[in-house]
């Protein structure tokens, strides 16, 4: 019993008790008044949510941390009672959504909506919902609610930034050791040619063959084993440091831009995230293969293709990837390195506190592949590790001449991965 029922319950009490002592007609008369207030309520209360219905329509359901996510709301009263008020309560876990609101008198048969309008700031998978729906009588004696389950999601891709460059290990150039495998995309090594067959595209066609042949013959194309990149992410528990805050103090003007660069959340993890889809973006950019494998609470694994549809596919992994996994990097990597082609390049990005990199480094070295590696630096996200490993982990990468760069907390990702990438040039 909420306290507006103990305060008109009270005053029922005393009136009716004021009547049975004093006998007088005005205590009864009161009696009477809360008594129907209280009846007026509870039978408002039975219809106060009867016919209303909740609709939640978005404009997209993929962006990126960064962007405005743009929702409307919709409440339709389809009983022929009118709503006196009603309290729209958003329960989704979306970082910042303010999609709460009260409505007040919504008519028979009518339909309002409303815009809301949300800061993305953090990557994931998010429900739209659900959305529950509080209503009552004018007084607050009886409060009833209508839970509506979520419909729609939304996925939220990481941050990237724009890297103009990334050199490729030394020695390692398109041009090198053939490996015949065919292919149906198209890459930079024509195979030969072939005759043309029902559902091959138009500019794959050689018109040269064409003519000297007089039959439509179509390009093949094969796979160029050494442009191959594959991204091994450190997603074990035990090597991550720094916590995530995802509150921003945003300046008005900001409220209305499309897009606004943020800060780096100050965990490891999130650095390795913004850097393991930059770098993706960035080969595919160059017609790169690119491929990942990661270790959370699942496997992520994906083939290493080329195209924008390979850079969706790997930004999803990214967007709902945790760290959450228990397999250290030398053992995935020992694990899913052998069935990589040999001499692809391997980027290894790690906080790890240990020589888990450059262990692992060292066994993609060991069976032909090119290991370049990206660490995010954990003692500059937590205070009080030694700096000892720190320096042996550095010496250890250097004097196998494996090219490394060091990301430390608050760098600018995309100088320092351009700038500051050691490539020691081997013969």
């Amino acid at each position: 019993m909420n306290t507006p029922q103990k305060v008109v319950v009270g005053l029922f009490l005393f009136c009716l008790l004021g009547g049975l002592i004093s006998g007088a007609s005005f205590y009864y008369r009161l009696a009477y008044l809360w008594g129907g207030v209280w009846i007026f309520a509870w039978l408002i209360s039975l219809f106060a949510l009867r016919g209303v219905e909740i609709s939640r329509i978005a404009r997209f359901h993929r962006a990126q941390v960064g962007q405005i996510f743009e929702e409307r709301i919709e409440v339709t009263n389809h009983s022929r009672i009118a709503k006196l008020w009603l309290a729209i309560q958003d329960e989704s876990a979306l970082p910042g959504a303010q999609a709460s609101r009260v409505i007040s008198y919504l008519k028979s048969k009518e339909t309002r909506s409303y815009f809301v309008r949300t800061r993305l700031v953090k990557r994931g998978f998010y429900s739209l919902g659900p959305t529950k729906v509080v209503a009552g009588d004018p007084f607050g004696l009886f409060v009833v609610e209508k839970n509506f389950p979520a419909k729609e999601h939304l996925l939220v891709y990481p941050m990237t930034v724009e890297i103009e460059d990334f050199p490729n290990p030394a020695g390692w150039i398109s041009g090198g050791e053939a490996i015949r495998r065919k292919t149906h995309q198209i890459t930079p090594n024509a195979a030969g040619v072939r005759e043309y067959m029902a559902g091959d595209p138009l500019n794959r066609i050689h018109w040269l063959s064409t003519a000297r042949r007089n039959r439509l013959m179509v390009k093949e194309f094969e796979l160029d084993p050494l442009s191959e990149v594959w991204i091994f992410l450190d997603a074990d528990k035990r090597n991550q440091y720094g916590k995530a805050d995802y509150q921003y103090d945003f300046h008005p003007r900001e409220l209305w831009r499309p897009v606004v660069k943020l800060p780096l959340p100050t965990a490891t993890f999130e650095y390795q995230i913004v850097i393991a889809a930059s770098l993706a973006r960035h080969f595919l950019r160059k017609g790169r293969a690119v491929g990942l494998i990661a270790k959370g609470k699942n496997f992520h694994v994906s083939a290493a293709e080329r195209g924008f549809r390979q850079l969706g596919k790997l930004l999803e992994m990214f967007a709902i990837l945790e760290a959450e996994g228990d397999l250290p990097l030398p053992v995935l990597v020992e694990n899913q390195g052998r069935y990589l082609t040999r001499g692809s390049t391997a980027l290894l990005i790690s906080s790890a506190h240990d020589h888990s990199l450059s262990h692992a480094a060292s066994f993609l070295s060991s069976i032909g592949h090119r290991p370049v590696a990206v660490w995010v630096d954990p003692t500059t996200f937590e205070a009080g590790l030694d700096e000892e490993k720190r320096l042996r982990l550095l010496a250890s990468l250097r004097s196998q001449g494996i090219p490394f760069v060091v990301v430390q907390r608050g760098d600018d990702l995309a100088q320092t991965i351009y700038a500051s990438f050691l490539m020691p040039r081997t013969e």
